[in-house]
């Protein structure tokens, strides 16, 4: 995903308010039980908020990665100030999955927040988010669905179907075929070309890729702060660009395939209009066209598909932009990588018949890797995931296979103009989780 940076804290205050000790809850209990690396950083980070005598200024000593400091305009150390200030907190819910937690707390007034936890391949943290508790109602109907997801000033799409052999059955759709900015989803598509350039013998999982200043992108990921020179292979590249959504990882993978592999794939996984992602941009193109010198985004405006290509070339050196600078929504000029919801379910097919081919079991070590969602692994056995946001955008979509083999497709967009509307993608996330939990999904049609 294409992170957006945090705000910086609204009046900081130098006041701390530990918690007082009780008995341990249900969910204490399942946040203590957790001896996962997130279990481990979670507990650190609810340490912050609820430690007597903390010292903010070397609290991260060795728990974060080195940007961390950099994604808190007003400095961590307020920010955590301020956090502590809405307690004593007492733990709610706690969930995990994968690279990812989220602690719900209650405050002194009763108020509930959210305290989300990202961390990195080696467990470093690189990402604390803590906000008011983000409640999403149960969905029963596909019409009480349409009714919790339409928010003023953000146009959506919605699809959710079951694949059964020579054909797509629609439980439910709206705007299916309208083409919507998908953020990181595009690294699908470089799967897909990654996968067929393996069955072809072009390249193999155990192959390496270099890291070079001009293939660096921004988070997310970890990839960008490795070593000029490092090299990595192909199979953890791969994991991580789908896992984590490492960018760097996308581009690495993206430019040693080439831009023409990766649109033949987007071509041959069924994108209804294949010129939209053409050319295809890497994503540190994308930060640099987007938030980059103005004069290259009006370039880029008023181009057709050759002289944007004739644009690229100029862009092979290290970035000029850094997280910061991403705020203005550009989705609106053509900067992003626009798929339908029919488009996102037929790669995701493709995908989920690449995992069948593949012998070696590592496309679909890859693409289970992360789920997005605690799920029943009892009835979904088998889940693809992926997530995509950029400034202004924000979609999740998901393949759940049960144990007889049938596969059903679940994707969620939304689109604004401002990113305000669209928030860090918890609402969407959560409502997903909605509809899995509801039953529709394998509902008779």
């Amino acid at each position: 995903m294409i992170q957006v940076p945090e705000s910086a804290p609204s009046a900081p205050s130098d006041s701390s308010a530990p918690s007082t000790p009780s008995a341990p809850s249900v969910a204490e209990a399942a946040l203590a039980a957790d001896d996962s690396l997130v279990g481990d950083a979670s507990r650190w980070a609810v340490g912050l908020l609820t430690a007597a005598g903390l010292a903010p200024d070397a609290c991260t000593d060795g728990r974060v990665v080195s940007v961390f400091p950099g994604r808190y305009l007003g400095g961590f150390s307020a920010t955590l100030r301020e956090w502590r200030t809405k307690g004593p907190f007492s733990v709610r819910s706690y969930r995990s999955v994968a690279h990812k937690s989220w602690t719900d707390l209650a405050g002194a007034d009763g108020a509930c927040h959210t305290l989300a936890v990202t961390i990195d391949s080696n467990g470093l943290v690189r990402g604390l988010n803590f906000q008011p508790e983000i409640v999403v109602p149960e969905v029963r109907d596909w019409d009480q669905l349409e009714d919790v997801v339409r928010i003023p000033g953000v146009a959506h799409s919605v699809l959710a179907a079951r694949l059964e052999p020579g054909r797509t059955v629609v439980l439910h759709e709206t705007d299916a075929d309208r083409p919507m900015p998908a953020g990181s989803s595009y690294k699908l598509y470089v799967m897909r070309a990654l996968v067929r350039a393996v069955e072809n013998g072009e390249l193999s999982w155990d192959d390496e890729v270099t890291v070079r200043p001009d293939l660096r992108s921004l988070p997310t990921g970890d990839m960008q702060e490795l070593p000029d020179g490092t090299r990595v292979t192909v199979r953890e590249t791969a994991y991580k660009m789908i896992a984590f959504s490492d960018n760097t990882g996308a581009d690495l993978i993206a430019e040693r395939l080439g831009r023409a592999a990766v649109e033949r794939a987007v071509a041959d996984s069924g994108h209804h209009d294949p010129a939209l992602l053409r050319p295809f941009l890497y994503s540190r193109e994308l930060f640099e066209i987007g938030w980059g010198a103005p004069d290259l985004r009006a370039a880029w405006t008023e181009r057709d598909e050759a002289g944007r290509r004739e644009l690229l070339p100029g862009l092979a050196r290290p970035l000029s932009v850094s997280i910061g600078d991403l705020g203005e929504t550009v989705h609106q000029l053509g900067l992003d990588w626009h798929m339908s919801a029919y488009d996102v379910l037929e790669v995701l097919r493709g995908l989920a018949d690449d995992g069948e081919r593949d012998t070696t079991g590592t496309v679909e070590d890859i693409l289970t890797a992360y789920p997005g969602l605690v799920i029943d692994r009892e009835k979904w056995p088998r889940v693809f995931f992926k997530a995509g946001s950029c400034p202004g955008v924000m979609m999740f979509c998901w393949l759940l296979e049960n144990r007889a083999g049938v596969r059903h497709v679940l994707v969620l967009q939304q689109a604004a103009d401002d990113q305000k509307l669209i928030g860090d993608g918890q609402f969407l996330r959560w409502l997903g989780g909605r509809v899995v939990e509801s039953g529709l999904l394998e509902a008779t049609r």
